[in-house]
């Protein structure tokens, strides 16, 4: 498989908003939700005091430019409340009445400005992944992109060819809805286009504004967590089939699993109002199940070898801190302590699904790694789907 990789450009959301400002918007939006008495212990449990956002809170939280009475016909109005005996003048205060009371934004509201955010964000880390390469937008020959929250048509992998700008002859890849699975997957994806040409450039933008999800008028716990959860974040890689001077890790093999029936434990829902993330419980048990399947994974890959192989730090998104701690209660008992440590310090400043994996290995680039130290790349997303790639930085 032998592909290269350059140390990831890694772009926060600018806006920081503090978990006490979310649990103060909410318990004043929600006063007698049946969560509300324990919405402190609930936030504090994340672990999360602060995430960045490409749009501040009061973004997701205004109401839309509409009234009550949206695109309603006027004239439909006037005639159903005379009707009913109403006056003019009393239908018209009605009317007036109705027009003052906020609405949701919609989903033109909610979208556009945060779709023109990713755009943004992604051209910056990938100008920014460029730098660190090497190598100037006229080196690509292909670009894969990932971005969940925000679907467009043309694609960020359009907005970035024009944005950069690239070659007319390179080949642009979307992956729209790989979600938290991006990382992984686009790197094992970068690597079979390597493995074929090894002269060939790829560059990987994943950049999402999770923050669109922040639903305020929806009063589950679910959708609190969610609330909690998310930060929005761009990366961008270079991915090259020779070793550069740049390169940080070498890519050896890639694994893919995906469990059948559990297309509807966790996926994302367009409403009126806009994107709204769904989320089962029974998710995180259903992670679990690939988490286990990699390991049978790294166990046959390295069965002529069980005793002294073991990765020396591993790189995971699975979703959630819960999952991370099945990951170290299931690992091999002679595997070293601390492995997770880059993954679990990303989750504190918010899950940020696809452009998570990028992030963790920045981190550990960041720390010093030794060359020679093995690492395993881990990712699950809604599906439920789960990539991983095992390597060795350089």
């Amino acid at each position: 498989m032998a592909a290269y990789l350059c140390a990831p450009a890694v772009i926060h959301g600018e806006h920081s908003v503090k978990t006490s400002e979310i649990v103060a918007e909410v318990r004043d939006r929600h006063p007698d939700a049946a969560w509300a008495p324990r919405i402190d212990g609930i936030a504090a449990s994340t672990g999360i005091e602060t995430r960045g956002w490409m749009l501040p809170l009061e973004a997701a939280v205004a109401p839309g430019k509409r009234g009550a009475l949206g695109t309603a016909d006027l004239g439909a109005a006037r005639a159903a409340l005379a009707r009913d005996g109403f006056t003019e003048q009393d239908a018209d205060r009605v009317i007036a009445a109705l027009g003052a009371v906020p609405a949701p934004q919609t989903v033109q509201e909610r979208t556009a400005p945060a779709w023109e955010a990713v755009q943004s964000y992604g051209e910056r880390a990938a100008r920014g992944a460029l730098q660190i390469a090497g190598l100037d937008a006229a080196d690509v020959d292909c670009l894969i992109t990932s971005n969940s929250t925000t679907p467009a048509l043309p694609g960020l992998d359009v907005a970035l060819a024009n944005r950069l700008p690239l070659r007319g002859d390179a080949t642009l890849l979307p992956a729209t809805q790989w979600a938290c699975v991006a990382g992984t997957r686009s790197l094992a994806l970068a690597a079979d286009l390597v493995a074929a040409d090894p002269d060939r450039v790829v560059l990987v933008v994943i950049s999402e504004a999770l923050s669109t999800t922040y639903q305020p008028a929806d009063d589950t716990l679910e959708s609190l967590i969610v609330r909690l959860l998310f930060a929005d974040t761009a990366v961008a890689a270079v991915v090259t089939g020779r070793p550069r001077r740049e390169s940080v890790l070498r890519l050896d093999a890639a694994w893919h699993h995906t469990l059948p029936g559990t297309q509807d434990l966790h996926r994302l829902e367009t409403r009126a109002d806009g994107t709204h993330f769904v989320m089962d419980r029974r998710g995180p048990r259903a992670v679990q199940d690939t988490v286990t399947a990699m390991w049978e994974w790294l166990r046959v890959r390295y069965e002529d070898d069980p005793a002294s192989w073991h990765p020396d730090v591993l790189l995971a998104h699975p979703g959630g801190t819960r999952v991370l701690e099945y990951m170290e209660q299931t690992m091999p008992g002679e595997w070293p302590s601390g492995l997770l440590e880059y993954s679990r310090d990303s989750y504190t400043s918010g899950n940020r699904g696809g452009a998570a994996v990028f992030d963790i290995l920045r981190r550990a680039h960041d720390a010093g790694q030794q060359a020679g130290s093995r690492a395993v790349l881990y990712a699950a997303a809604p599906g439920l789907t789960a990539t991983a790639l095992e390597g060795e930085w350089l």
